[in-house]
C-alpha cells in the first residue's frame, strides 16, 4: 500500500533544496541527549493550547520527531507513540506508551499500521526533513479518517542540519513549504496559525486533514 500511496505525491523540493550544510549521519548529531526545549515558554504554552483544541479524550496520537517532552495538555489520551533519534530522550518522555528510533532522512516508511492515529504531531522539527513528501504521505497513511496532522515551528533551528529550502526561506515561506508538504501527502490545510509578538519566538502552526473542497488546497 505504501508504494501505491507515494506514487501520487508531488515533488515540492529540488535536490539542491534538500541539501544540508552538514551531510554527516544525523544519528551521530543526535547521539547525545539534549534535555532542553527548543522554543520559549510562550511558544510552548501556545502549542499546548493548540493541542488541547485538537485532541479529544481517548485520541490515539503519534508524536513524530519527538524528544523528552511533548507539551501535550492534560487530556486523557489513548495510545501515544513517540518517534525520534535519541533513545534516552524518548525513554524519558512520560506521555509515551511506546516509542521507536528511526532516521526519517534514511528511511521514510513508518513501522505503524494504516489508520492507527487520530492525531499526528510534528513540533519544531519539520525543518530537518529531506524527503518531506514521502514522510507526509506516511503521516496521511497512519492518520485515521477524520484525523489531523499538526505541524508547528518557530524561527529556531540547528542551521547545519536544516535543509537549504528552509534556511533560505522567510517565515511565511516556511509556512508555505509545510503547506506544500501536506498537499504532497494528499492532505488539505484546514488551519494556519501565525502569531508574531514584538519579543519572543514567533508561533507558526498548520493543521492538515482530509483533502476536500472545504480544505485549503
Amino acid at each position: 500500500m505504501y508504494a501505491d500511496h507515494v506514487r501520487s505525491v508531488m515533488e515540492p523540493l529540488s535536490e539542491t533544496d534538500r541539501r544540508k550544510l552538514d551531510e554527516t549521519d544525523d544519528r551521530r548529531f543526535y547521539d547525545s541527549p539534549r534535555y532542553v526545549t527548543h522554543a520559549d515558554d510562550a511558544f510552548l504554552d501556545r502549542l499546548t493550547d493548540l493541542y488541547a483544541d485538537v485532541f479529544e479524550p481517548g485520541d490515539r496520537v503519534f508524536d513524530a520527531m519527538g524528544s523528552w517532552v511533548s507539551h501535550f495538555p492534560e487530556t486523557q489520551l489513548g495510545r501515544v507513540v513517540g518517534h525520534g533519534l535519541n533513545e534516552a530522550e524518548l525513554r524519558a518522555n512520560d506521555r509515551y506508551d511506546e516509542w521507536f528510533v528511526q532516521d526519517l532522512n534514511g528511511e521514510q516508511t513508518l513501522p505503524l499500521a494504516d489508520d492507527a492515529f487520530d492525531a499526528v504531531c510534528c513540533a519544531l522539527s519539520v525543518q530537518y526533513l529531506q524527503r518531506p513528501e514521502a514522510v507526509f504521505a506516511e503521516f496521511d497513511r497512519v492518520r485515521a479518517p477524520g484525523g489531523v496532522v499538526v505541524v508547528s515551528f518557530s524561527n529556531r533551528m540547528f542551521p547545519t542540519k536544516a535543509i537549504r529550502a528552509w534556511r533560505e526561506a522567510p517565515m511565511d515561506g516556511r509556512a508555505a513549504l509545510v503547506a506544500d508538504y501536506l498537499r504532497a501527502g494528499d492532505m488539505g490545510v484546514t488551519e494556519r496559525i501565525t502569531e508574531v509578538q514584538s519579543a519572543g519566538d514567533p508561533f507558526y502552526a498548520l493543521v492538515g486533514g482530509q483533502a476536500s473542497s472545504d480544505a485549503e488546497r
